[in-house]
């Protein structure tokens, strides 16, 4: 496995999802979480695709319980949360684990290539955000306080590429 592009994924209606799809784009992915006190991001979020999805920028979530069990809801429940307290039209996938054994090989790929503070590739947090290249290659990882408006600068730099 090269990049991001060659690992597919389930939507939140459970539908395999083959992220070759997004090649050429610019993206932002995050693990999510509804009962998180970084849930408003899905707000900053939300902004961000409007701002830029007609430029070429996706925004992916990964709803995870593996933090606090804040993500307890079923896939219906997620999307109608999701929909209804933040407006979110960018696409959610299934809920996934993104640390431990049984991670999600995007995640894990992610962390790999993009390892947190000190080196430690685990995801810390919920709202842990990675801001993928063009080619599918990590751009940079943000933790979770960084809010979606500050990668604005990170996201128009690799539109330019």
């Amino acid at each position: 496995m090269n990049t991001i592009f060659d690992i597919s994924a389930d939507s939140l209606s459970g539908q395999p999802v083959d992220l070759g799809q997004y090649k050429g784009k610019v993206l932002l992915i995050v693990n999510t979480a509804s009962k998180c006190g970084f849930t408003p991001q899905y707000k900053g979020l939300e902004a961000v695709y409007q701002q830029f999805k007609d430029k070429g920028v996706e925004v992916l979530g990964f709803p995870c319980n593996q933090f606090g069990a804040q993500e307890p809801g079923a896939a219906d429940e997620i999307g109608a949360f999701c929909e209804k307290n933040y407006g979110v039209t960018f696409p959610l996938f299934a809920k996934i684990d993104v640390n431990g054994e049984h991670a999600h090989p995007l995640f894990q790929k992610l962390k790999k290539d993009a390892p947190g503070i000190l080196g430690t590739e685990g995801i810390k947090w919920n709202f842990t955000k990675f801001l993928i290249r063009k080619d599918g290659t990590v751009y940079s990882r943000y933790a979770p306080a960084t809010k979606p408006e500050e990668l604005i600068g990170d996201i128009e730099k690799l539109l330019a590429e």
